[in-house]
């Protein structure tokens, strides 16, 4: 059996949730991957020494020591949004690394997006990128992408996909988060909660999609205007002519956190919201009759454990992920690599200029 040696280029909140998945991944596959956790690496001695001496890696480093290290072919780029890009040409760079898993967003500039497009379309360097879109890999999700491909569907109408947020109504929250309070395109509810929406939209409707306008709302005198609270994209995709819409909320009262989306096709339609993590439906013309598919936690023809009646949620999404980043084997899945990135990052950016015009419209 392969055996990986995994380094992390960070040891926050979400460093915390991958070493969870890695971990968990023995439980719910029949023949796991086999690894070992190397080195982590980040900013501040202390957080990333208590990191490694919790969660059981060889050693603590720093960025620079880390990216001269040669025992590591697998990394995790978990830091903050403003390093990704830099932290991806590195790791790439790295001697024996073979494969890098990034958090989204994938960069915060169109200077880095010009690069990472650059080096998309030179196959990143002959090693795998994967993106950390986990709720592509979830359940019900990834199921429901498979039956839009095996039905006739039609062509798009229009569509609607969204993720809202309510905990950055509390300051106390919002003053935990600073650095995700930047302007967009780098910071914003758009960039960090909108964009699982957008990498929704482009699984289902391809690349391509035209923003026509943006909306925002929400505001607060410690959050810098050019940080959207709620945002909202109109597009219209040319290769089709459907029109939709996307959103991104940090303060949607009542909602706690909740992803959904709906798709109108020609002949039926598509739907779905994290609320119920376990179902999608679907309305198909020649039936006359909408359905509910339960999923479960199946990841047929992989896994189905612990049973397909248990919901899956959105840290079983990154278990499924992990393993499926490591092993390459559900062919079934809809696996958002670097070019995903750049297109979900391109529309994030897009949408900051809009959302700039809106607000110089507005007087805001």
């Amino acid at each position: 059996m392969e055996h990986y040696r995994i380094g992390f280029l960070g040891a926050g909140g979400i460093a915390k949730s991958h070493v969870f998945a890695l971990n968990s991944l023995k439980f719910f596959y029949p023949s796991p991957p086999d690894f070992s956790l190397a080195a982590v690496a980040s900013a501040r001695k202390e957080s990333r020494s208590v990191f490694a001496g919790e969660y059981g890696f060889e050693k603590d480093v720093t960025a620079e020591e880390f990216f001269n290290l040669r025992d590591i072919d697998t990394v995790f780029i978990l830091g903050p949004n403003n390093v990704h890009c830099a932290h991806l040409e590195a790791a790439l760079a790295m001697d024996g690394v073979r494969q890098v898993y990034l958090e989204k967003p994938v960069c915060s500039n169109i200077d880095e997006e010009r690069r990472l497009n650059d080096i998309a379309g030179r196959g990143n360097h002959g090693k795998k990128v994967q993106v950390g879109f986990q709720f592509l890999l979830g359940a019900a999700v990834r199921e429901a992408l498979i039956f839009m491909k095996e039905k006739d569907f039609g062509k798009p109408v229009h569509f609607s996909f969204t993720l809202k947020h309510s905990d950055y109504l509390n300051k106390s929250y919002r003053d935990k988060r600073r650095t995700r309070l930047t302007p967009a395109p780098d910071g914003g509810a758009m960039a960090d909660l909108g964009s699982h929406a957008i990498s929704l939209m482009v699984a289902f409707l391809g690349s391509g999609v035209k923003i026509v306008s943006a909306l925002q709302s929400g505001s607060y005198p410690d959050v810098p205007a050019g940080s959207d609270l709620y945002s909202e994209i109109a597009l219209f995709d040319p290769k089709t002519g459907a029109v939709g819409n996307v959103s991104g909320s940090r303060v949607s009262s009542g909602i706690g956190d909740m992803l959904a989306f709906e798709i109108h096709f020609e002949k039926g339609a598509l739907r779905y919201s994290s609320y119920y993590p376990d179902r999608f439906e679907y309305f198909l013309e020649e039936v006359g009759d909408w359905s509910v598919r339960f999923t479960g936690s199946n990841f047929r023809p992989v896994t189905s454990f612990p049973s397909g009646h248990v919901p899956a949620g959105w840290l079983r999404a990154l278990i499924h992920a992990h393993y499926v980043f490591l092993t390459g084997k559900d062919t079934l899945a809809y696996v958002p690599g670097l070019d995903h990135g750049v297109e979900v990052q391109r529309l994030v950016r897009e949408t900051a200029e809009q959302m700039a015009v809106f607000r110089k419209g507005a007087g805001i």
